[in-house]
């Protein structure tokens, strides 16, 4: 349907803000018949011209579910699904986890051979793609990728280099079912009713990918409960609601659109603005008209959309404390690092760690990530022995609960959690007395200068904070011989750092040394203008090898500037 007309004043959600009761079980047809029922003529997804209502999501989801079962889309069927953000994207999605299905979100980024490691590595049964989107075009990327596999698929047979894959469909072609197949279509429509109440909260739900910042990536599988339960757990941190209607315009098939967007729009029965493109103009739009009540995203899209010149006239008031303080303009502008930087991943299905978005937390507290929400224990451990640190100890950060993920795939358990059933995130942290999450940085990125240890996070923190610093990417360099931080010509690290500002390399390098031991200040810098430049993972990640390399490469060209 058409995209609706936002009303006049946006009705602000009530105070407390508590996690919403969940159905019993906790699965997604459970939550959607409580949608259909509480919340049925309000939008659920709104985006590119077009939406759908929690009670068409749920009559729409059912009609293509009937479709999928007929095609022999099943409970054990895994499905791969490619297509931009909006609302179409949301009934498949829901139609194949609705019955039971294992719903394979893929990257629009992927590259043949990326397209079909993915495909590989999840066991992707199904396949429904959009044929193209920004110039790709993804069926001859797969048969690019494994030569013959379309002819084969749709002839009913099945590839031997993918011989899981049972079908490909392109988006709009799935088979209908016609007047003349009414005794196929009755029973499609018992058997998806059929497959609705067998879902339990311990069915998988979903297999999203993440590559972390370095290596293959990992298909994180994730379970009805867990998946509801994660959502739940942030919701009061992130000020989210019945009555919001919130923009995120991270891709669905990432872990901030799918599980920060569309799970938890449907947990709290809210709306969800999105969009496929990143025009700052439409944007405005989107939000003027649909009266957003909450922006969250990526911090350097909020500081462009800004500086834009129609934010200045855009009607933006229905905005609330907890969106992201660049579109808030002077009216919720907290002192750096007063509000929680929310901590999670893919394993943990969104944010695990966090404080209310509109307060800030007490002062000492400055710079964490809030507390631990329920549903994840938070166990800080030595590196190297796995044992328990005191209170206050930097170590691993290791999790444990309900909220996490089931477990990876290709990977036994124990490859995945440890005896104790935590799972080692890799990240390094400290856990206050009083319960407080401090992030110190990656196990993995942090390295020596001079002997003393650097922590990425930690400098990337104090860059943000120099103004006009829009974004700050940290990383280590090879020591300049006979200068900077690497202690002369016998090799060693530095630090470079990738910004994104419209400020000179020497005034932010200033900054940084009034602000970061001289050990930290970076020594290598490269200024960009758009965090478009900066290179990533095909998750979205930043990738901190490449980091290094566009710093050592255009360092070489004379753009970036060696400073110490």
């Amino acid at each position: 349907m058409p995209e609706p007309t936002a009303p006049s004043v946006a009705p602000a959600p009530p105070e407390p803000l508590a996690p919403p009761e969940l159905p019993a079980p906790r699965t997604l047809p459970g939550l959607l018949r409580r949608n259909s029922a509480a919340h049925g003529g309000k939008p659920a997804i709104v985006g590119d011209g077009a939406s759908v209502s929690h009670a068409e999501l749920d009559s729409e989801s059912r009609s293509l579910a009937a479709r999928l079962v007929a095609t022999g889309v099943a409970k054990s069927s895994r499905v791969g699904l490619i297509m931009p953000n909006g609302a179409e994207w949301a009934v498949t999605a829901v139609a194949v986890m609705r019955i039971g299905a294992t719903l394979v979100p893929l990257s629009t980024l992927l590259r043949p051979p990326e397209l079909r490691a993915a495909v590989e590595t999840a066991a992707v049964t199904d396949l429904i793609v959009t044929p193209q989107y920004r110039g790709r075009k993804y069926l001859e990327d797969l048969d690019e990728a494994v030569p013959g596999v379309l002819a084969v698929t749709r002839g009913g047979a099945r590839h031997r280099a993918l011989p899981f894959l049972r079908h490909v469909w392109p988006v709009g072609e799935l088979p209908t079912l016609a007047a003349d197949q009414a005794a196929g279509l009755a029973a499609a429509r018992a058997m998806v009713a059929a497959l609705d109440a067998a879902v339990g909260s311990a069915d998988d739900l979903a297999i999203v990918f993440t590559s972390g910042s370095r290596g293959m990536p990992k298909g994180v599988i994730h379970t009805h409960g867990n998946a509801l339960r994660a959502a739940a757990a942030s919701l009061e941190a992130r000020r989210l609601g019945p009555e919001d209607r919130l923009y995120i315009p991270m891709p669905f098939f990432w872990t901030g659109g799918f599980a920060m967007g569309l799970m938890s729009v449907l947990v709290a029965g809210a709306t969800l603005l999105t969009e496929s493109g990143s025009d700052p103009e439409a944007t405005i739009g989107l939000l003027e008209r649909q009266r957003a009540t909450l922006f969250r995203g990526w911090p350097d899209q909020a500081a462009r959309i800004a500086a834009h010149p129609r934010f200045a006239t855009a009607n933006l008031s229905s905005l609330r404390p907890g969106s992201l303080p660049a579109v808030m303009g002077d009216r919720d502008r907290p002192a750096p690092g007063a509000r929680a930087n929310l901590l999670g991943m893919t394993e943990t299905f969104g944010p695990y760690s966090g404080y209310r978005l509109d307060l800030d937390m007490p002062p000492a507290k400055h710079g964490s990530c809030g507390q631990p929400f329920e549903g994840v224990e938070v166990r800080i451990t030595d590196p190297d022995t796995g044992r328990e640190v005191p209170r206050g100890a930097d170590g691993e950060i290791r999790l444990r609960g309900p909220n996490l993920m089931r477990g990876i795939c290709g990977r036994g358990r124990a490859e995945t959690f440890d005896a104790d059933g935590f799972c080692p995130t890799g990240d390094l942290g400290a856990l206050d007395s009083d319960g407080y999450l401090w992030l110190r940085g990656r196990l993995d990125d942090m390295f020596k200068v001079r002997g003393a240890t650097v922590y990425p996070a930690e400098v990337e923190s104090a860059l943000r904070e120099i103004d006009g610093v829009r974004q700050a990417y940290v990383t280590s360099v090879p020591a300049d011989a006979g200068k900077g931080n690497g202690g002369g010509s016998t090799g060693g690290c530095a630090v470079g750092a990738v910004v994104i500002s419209a400020r000179d390399a020497s005034q932010i390098a200033a900054a940084a040394a009034a602000r970061l031991s001289s050990f930290k200040v970076p020594t290598r810098w490269l200024v960009l203008e758009s965090v478009d430049d900066v290179p990533k993972t095909p998750t979205g990640k930043v990738s901190p090898a490449d980091l290094r390399d566009l710093l050592m490469e255009r360092g070489r060209r004379g753009d970036a500037v060696a400073a110490g």
